[in-house]
């Protein structure tokens, strides 16, 4: 389909929104125009529900009049309109891998990224203000009520009502920690996760990265020290455009990829699983253990048992041989 036939495209999010700035990291490696408007509370949330059925951010809509949803699946629709400077490798073990980070960084690293925007003070009162401004301004309330109310709600939500407690802070602040130092190995080394080019994998960390690690004031500092080249790519992934780039996916896995990947198996998938298991139970929270973190009920996804079994239908497809 013709890019003239998609416009105007409109992006309706939050300009300091974890998923809002992973579609916008796709839409301009893919060079693709776009319209940014901040959603406003609460009628468009009643409005958007009406399009796509769920209250969520980002929303899109399309020139001809339909509307999108979640980030994974417009980039892979939008990635069927647009054949040339594939995001995937076309080796099917970093295939898969691309696919699996993408996920990580959606449905794991979410939890780090909320904790250090919304644990600390100097984060929650920077991005309280910066939601009440933006995509509050049309309720008629006092702006300290509108920001108090969006820390308590925040906080509840997504930090300590979401097993989020005092005894695994640490343990959650790792997750960030091993990963600016997994991630340093890479970037050191080529310029993109899987190559000299980006990948859908980079794609998906820019989510917390772009708009949480990259922004908010905590996480921020501690990358600029112990992380260097990661922020690095963070300004470069914001600056590169497929259509320029003469560099090249990789074709084999490397060495620098396993503590990622290792970390990715023995903590996520593993949540992954208890998670399903909840679900299933019927039970809305749950506790669990992972990577040598207690978390207390945290509270079950749905949507996270879908993704648990995208990613097994993704391996299905793996040849048997590659499987290992």
């Amino acid at each position: 389909m013709p890019a003239s036939e998609l416009q105007p495209l409109t992006v309706y999010g939050c300009s300091i929104s974890y998923f809002t700035g992973k579609l916008e990291n796709y839409f301009r490696l893919r060079g693709i125009d776009y319209d940014y408007k901040p959603m406003q509370f609460p009628a468009d949330q009643r409005r958007f529900e009406r399009e796509v059925g769920v209250s969520q951010m980002p929303v899109m809509s399309l020139g001809d009049g339909r509307w999108m949803t979640d980030t994974t699946y417009i980039i892979q629709w939008f990635e069927k309109q647009y054949a040339e400077h594939p995001l995937l490798p076309e080796d099917p073990v970093l295939r898969f891998v691309s696919l699996l980070i993408e996920d990580y960084a959606d449905e794991w690293l979410w939890r780090p990224a909320m904790h250090y925007r919304w644990h600390y003070d100097q984060g929650a009162y920077f991005a309280s203000r910066s939601i009440a401004d933006e995509c509050l301004a049309d309720m008629s309330a006092p702006g300290v009520l509108k920001r108090w109310n969006i820390r308590r709600r925040q906080r509840g939500g997504y930090t300590t009502g979401d097993g989020i407690t005092p005894q695994n802070v640490a343990g959650v602040e790792a997750i960030y920690l091993d990963l600016l130092e997994q991630l340093e190995a890479i970037f050191s080394n080529r310029a993109f996760l899987l190559g000299e080019r980006p990948s859908l994998a980079d794609v998906g960390l820019s989510g917390p990265f772009f708009r949480h690690f990259g922004l908010d004031p905590v996480p921020l500092e501690i990358m600029r020290q112990r992380a260097p080249a990661g922020l690095e790519w963070v300004a470069r992934l914001w600056n590169t455009r497929l259509e320029r780039c003469t560099g090249e996916l990789m074709s084999e896995m490397t060495d620098d990829l396993m503590p990622l990947l290792q970390d990715i198996g023995q903590v996520y998938l593993p949540y992954l699983n208890h998670n399903a298991r909840a679900v299933a139970a019927d039970r809305k929270v749950f506790d669990v253990e992972v990577g040598g973190v207690s978390y207390r009920e945290a509270r079950y996804s749905r949507y996270r048992v879908f993704c648990l079994q995208e990613l097994r239908n993704r391996f299905r497809e793996i040849a048997e041989a590659d499987k290992p």
